[in-house]
């Protein structure tokens, strides 16, 4: 067994079988290291069990007896079929292990900063996520796709959790023919119309449909990034942001905050979406906002950026973007693009200070357009 004590928590793993021929030896190791121990949590990690007996089942009972919080985690299927024929899983937290599904060989449909999508059979899809090693996050992410599955948005159905051959975590989506609204773009140019239509009644559908459940406010989380880089803006210009904000009306519907076309599979004549971690409620501007920046703002202090993220050079993309918004609001102002690009702004320099701390180009040209753009808006 391996032990690993921290702030109170203790993660036990065990390896191999617990029977009758080793039941007393682990329990008596058990109680030597557990003696003295002020402990609040016990995780026991069955990743490498591969038997547990009646008797090893008692040494779990005595645990639970003597500690309120024990949870098992990385259980193997023959393991949580003892673990439920005896009443256990109703005792203890018990997560099973997750399956490791190859992408090798897969292909790649999606592919984003965050996270690179794969067909691994014809009517499967994985997301595999670059830049998260948190199971919870990921669980969150589902449970905000589920509610709005309920609510009507039309989103991908979610399988399970699983890793890749290389520990990276992913999740399983049911996919028949799908493809990219991106690739889309770039294949049915003739239907450029249409897409953009279908892609605006989407947006209409997210950003009008009630919220349920306990989903972030992204008008609160604007004055957080607000705040978070007051220090690099002088006092009139924060104050002029603030209020920018403060005066957006809040509405309590949905906001996707990731909308790019590369977050949304098309199968059939439906389009669905497969990214739900930013979802949000709110003001439809600050889902404009969010879109401005991968489709305008990354490349303007980098050229080729969309090129390099996309597969798509910067005139389609921002021409895109600008059809989109034209399309999406009646009798749009120049103050309101205004505002929208301003709150954009105030992302990206916050986005910038987050992830890119050093590069100053971005953060330099960033900056300067927030502060024109607050000069100019009524």
């Amino acid at each position: 067994m391996e032990y690993i004590y921290n702030n109170k928590k203790l993660v036990i793993a065990f390896e191999g079988e617990i029977n009758t021929n080793n039941a007393d030896a682990i329990s008596s190791e058990l109680n030597n290291y557990l003696e003295g121990k002020e402990i609040e949590k016990i995780i026991l990690d069955f990743e490498k069990l591969t038997y547990i007996s009646s008797v090893g089942l008692r040494i779990l009972l005595r645990l639970k007896k003597e500690y309120d919080d024990v949870s098992i985690i990385n259980v193997s299927t023959i393991i949580y079929e003892i673990l439920d024929m005896t009443g256990f899983v109703k005792l203890f937290n018990v997560k099973k292990a997750l399956k490791v599904v190859s992408v090798k060989d897969a292909k790649v449909i999606g592919e984003g900063f965050f996270s690179t999508v794969y067909r691994i059979q014809k009517d499967m899809i994985i997301k595999v996520f670059n830049r998260v090693s948190d199971e919870g996050q990921i669980e969150r992410e589902l449970d905000l796709a589920k509610e709005a599955f309920l609510s009507g948005i039309p989103t991908a159905i979610s399988f399970d959790i699983v890793k890749t051959e290389d520990g990276k975590l992913g999740v399983r989506f049911e996919m028949l023919d799908c493809m990219s609204l991106k690739d889309m773009f770039i294949n049915y140019p003739d239907k450029y119309d249409e897409l953009v239509d279908k892609y605006v009644a989407l947006l209409k559908k997210i950003n009008t449909t009630p919220k349920v459940g306990n989903i972030p406010s992204m008008k609160q989380f604007y004055l957080q990034k607000l705040e978070y880089i007051k220090e690099y803006l002088e006092d009139n210009y924060y104050l002029k942001a603030q209020k920018l904000l403060e005066d957006i009306e809040e509405t309590n519907t949905f906001i996707h905050g990731d909308c790019h076309f590369k977050n949304i599979m098309v199968q059939g004549d439906e389009f669905l979406l497969i990214d739900m971690d930013t979802l949000s409620y709110g003001n439809p501007i600050f889902e404009f906002a969010q879109l401005r920046t991968p489709y305008v703002a990354f490349s303007e202090d980098d050229p080729g950026n969309s090129l390099r993220f996309f597969g798509l050079d910067e005139k389609f993309v921002s021409k895109l973007y600008d059809d989109i918004l034209n399309r999406y609001f009646d009798n749009l102002t120049e103050d309101y693009k205004n505002k929208i690009a301003a709150i954009c702004y105030i992302h990206m320099v916050w986005w910038n200070r987050i992830n890119e701390p050093d590069n100053m180009v971005r953060f330099n040209g960033c900056k300067g357009r927030l502060i024109k753009l607050l000069d100019l808006i009524k």
